[in-house]
Formats: C-alpha cells, sequence, structure tokens
C-alpha cells in the first residue's frame, strides 16, 4: 500500500470513529423564565424518532431546578419519565412516534401532560398538525423529568418569537405530580447561552465536513487501484 493509500485509509478510520463518536451526544441547556430556571445535562445517542430521522432520543439527563413560586431551589434532576408512546389525536398527523402522555388528575388540559423525550439538535419541524410554530432544541411536547420530591417537570418548545427564524425560541414549563398542576409557565421561558453547546455543535459540523471530503477524496483513489 502506498503512502497515499494509508494516509487515506488513516484519515477515513478516524473521521468515521469521529463521527460515531459524536452519535452518542451532549447538550448543556440552562433555561430561564418568570419564576423559574435550570440547568441540563442532557446525552443521546444513534436511536432517531421512528417518524423523525432528525430527532434523538434522549437517554440520560441530569442538574438542577428551581421554582421559587413553589420553594423549590436548586432541587436535583434524577431521570426521564419513560416513554408510552400514546396515541395522539387523530387529526394529529404531525405528532412523533415517541408522543407520550403523563396522566395529571387535575389542572391540565385534557387530564395529561404530553412529552416525547426528543431532542433536535438542529433545530425542531412543525410537530402538531394544529399549530405551526416550530424551533428549538426541543418540539411543543418537550421532556418529561423526575425532580428531587416526587414532582415531574415538562420542558417544551414554543417555536421562534418571530416567523421561521432564526432568532429567539420560547420555551414553556410545567411541574406536577400525579394527582396535580402545581404550576405551569406557559410562556417567556428563554435558554440561557451555553458556549459548550455551541462548541459541541460546531465541532460536530467541522467532523461531519471533513468526512465527507476525506470519504470523497479517498473513494476516488482505492478505485483507480
Amino acid at each position: 500500500m502506498t503512502k497515499k493509500k494509508k494516509f487515506c485509509f488513516s484519515a477515513v478510520m478516524f473521521t468515521t470513529l469521529f463521527v460515531s463518536q459524536l452519535q452518542a451526544g451532549t447538550i448543556d441547556f440552562s433555561f430561564r423564565g418568570p419564576d423559574i430556571s435550570g440547568s441540563l445535562r442532557l446525552t443521546y445517542g444513534a436511536v432517531t424518532d421512528a417518524n423523525y430521522s432528525n430527532a434523538f432520543a434522549v437517554t440520560g439527563i441530569s442538574g438542577t431546578f428551581s421554582d421559587s413560586t413553589l420553594g423549590l431551589v436548586d432541587v436535583g434532576v434524577t431521570s426521564l419519565v419513560a416513554i408510552t408512546r400514546d396515541t395522539p389525536k387523530p387529526s394529529n398527523l404531525l405528532a412523533p412516534n415517541d408522543f407520550s402522555r403523563f396522566t395529571v388528575a387535575t389542572g391540565t388540559t385534557g387530564g395529561s401532560l404530553s412529552y416525547d423525550n426528543l431532542v433536535w439538535p438542529a433545530g425542531s419541524p412543525q410537530t402538531a398538525s394544529s399549530y405551526a410554530r416550530h424551533g428549538g432544541f426541543f418540539d411543543i411536547y418537550g421532556l418529561l423529568f423526575n425532580i428531587d420530591g416526587g414532582k415531574v417537570v415538562n420542558l417544551w418548545s414554543n417555536g421562534y418569537l418571530i416567523g421561521d427564524g432564526p432568532g429567539p425560541v420560547e420555551y414553556g414549563v410545567a411541574v406536577a405530580t400525579p394527582d396535580a398542576l402545581l404550576h405551569r409557565v406557559g410562556g417567556g421561558v428563554a435558554q440561557v447561552p451555553e458556549p459548550g453547546t455551541l462548541s459541541l455543535l460546531g465541532l460536530g459540523l467541522v467532523g461531519l465536513l471533513a468526512w465527507r471530503r476525506t470519504k470523497s477524496g479517498c473513494r476516488s483513489l482505492f478505485t483507480q487501484a
């Protein structure tokens, strides 16, 4: 094998390994709004939603959550609520396959909180037939996670504040137990910029570009042999 072929082989192996490692991504997401705030670290693998190839299933979560209305200060985030894959309304043709419901006895529309525990690194599309706004790391169903004290928190995206973006994305938060909705902030929640997240996404784009260029350049070399 020539030196050039050896270089190409090594480059392809390196970039392939790099891209495969990116499939196990980490996103640091902090948010703040009226009376609430939180800082989360999310992990996700290569598994995507059956209906959306660009929506990745969150596999792990940690961090803290605060809600001054409920007297919660830096309460620990313990785990995700398991996906149940419930059936959305017949008129909703855009819901992800991982669409799920968490039953709440009182205080919620329809008696439940909807969630899908998906993250959209490139921004969420429209995921409900009756709601056109979109954008953000989560969709309009969002994450549902457990916190210390037997409560759950629902964090979702309301989409771009203006049009199709780019621009600010608005999020919403609800805190509940199976018995009742305790507090809901329907909007006005914003992401607190995290340089680590931006660096990760930028690194991912660089890695994918390098992989494509390396694969393209070396393919022609090996096919000529």
